[in-house]
C-alpha cells in the first residue's frame, strides 16, 4: 500500500507577511514551513503505517525549486519513506498545473492513496485535491475529520467523514482514492533531533516538468496583493435603502 502526500512550502503561520508598495510580498525575511494541512495529511499516513493496518510506503512530493528541499527533509524527519521534488518555478504554478504534475506524478509512481491538505494557507485556493481527482478519474473525499480504512477488503476501502456546513458527512470510497483533510484529523509530530540528522543524509529524489511530459500552462495570473486593514467602525442605518446607499457610495463595494 503506497500513500503520495504532496505538500507544499508556504510562510510560516506564526510571522507577520507585509505587501509592498509594488504590490507584492517580500519573501526574503519570511521562515517558511510545510503548509500545515500537509503536515496533518503526512501525520495521518505516518499513523496508519504504525499502526500496522498492512505494509504502508509514504512518498513525499512537493513542487517547486531547490528551496523546497527543506520542507522534504522535514516530512522525512517526521518519518516519511522517500521524497521527490519536482522542479518547476513556483510563480508558474497555479492550482490546475500543481494538479497536472501531481497526476504526472501519482501514474509514474501508481500509489493507491492520495492523501493532502484542503488547501494551502498562502492562497487558500482549494482547488489542487479536486482537480487531481477529475483528472485520474479517482473517488474523492474532501475536507476529512476521520479517515478509516478497511485494506481488508476486496477492493480496499475507506471510510471518511467529512466536515459540511451542515455538520459531519460520512461517506465510503474504494481504493485508489484522492482524500483533502481538515484541521481536526490529526495534530502533526514535532520531528526529533536525531530524526532531523538522519534526514539529512537520506536521498531526495529529482524530476522535472519535462520528464513528466506536462507542459506548464498557468490559467490565474497574480496581479498585485493589498494589505486588508482589520479595523472596522459599526454604523447604524435607519433602513435598507440608507444600507444599500452606503455601500454602493460610500463603501463602494456593490
Amino acid at each position: 500500500m503506497k500513500f503520495l502526500v504532496p505538500i507544499k512550502r508556504v510562510p510560516a503561520p506564526e510571522q507577520r507577511i507585509l505587501v509592498g508598495a509594488d504590490g507584492h510580498v517580500d519573501f526574503s525575511r519570511l521562515a517558511f514551513a510545510i503548509n500545515p494541512f500537509d503536515a496533518i495529511a503526512l501525520e495521518e499516513s505516518l499513523r496508519i503505517r504504525e499502526r500496522g493496518e498492512g505494509s504502508v510506503e509514504v512518498l513525499a512530493v512537493t513542487i517547486g525549486g531547490a528551496e523546497c528541499e527543506e520542507q522534504l527533509r522535514t516530512a522525512l524527519a517526521m518519518g516519511a519513506d522517500r521524497a521527490l521534488l519536482v522542479a518547476a518555478a513556483p510563480t508558474t504554478l497555479d492550482s490546475w498545473c500543481v494538479a497536472r504534475l501531481l497526476a504526472a506524478v501519482v501514474r509514474r509512481e501508481k500509489p493507491n492513496v492520495v492523501l493532502m491538505g484542503k488547501q494551502a494557507i498562502d492562497d487558500d485556493a482549494n482547488q489542487a485535491g479536486q482537480f487531481l481527482a477529475a483528472l485520474l478519474g479517482w473517488p474523492q473525499a474532501t475536507f476529512a475529520s476521520l479517515v478509516d480504512f478497511d485494506f481488508a477488503a476486496q477492493p480496499a476501502r475507506v471510510r471518511v467523514a467529512r466536515e459540511t456546513d451542515l455538520g459531519i458527512e460520512t461517506i465510503s470510497a474504494a481504493l485508489p482514492v484522492v482524500i483533502t483533510v481538515d484541521l481536526r484529523l490529526n495534530e502533526p509530530r514535532y520531528a526529533s533531533l536525531p530524526s532531523i540528522m538522519k534526514a539529512r543524509k537520506k536521498p531526495i529524489e529529482h524530476t522535472s516538468c519535462e520528464e513528466l511530459e506536462v507542459l506548464i500552462e498557468p490559467r490565474v495570473e497574480l496581479i498585485r496583493l493589498e494589505s486588508a486593514s482589520s479595523q472596522r467602525a459599526g454604523v447604524r442605518v435607519k433602513d435598507v435603502p440608507e444600507l444599500v446607499h452606503r455601500l454602493r457610495n460610500e463603501a463602494k463595494v456593490i
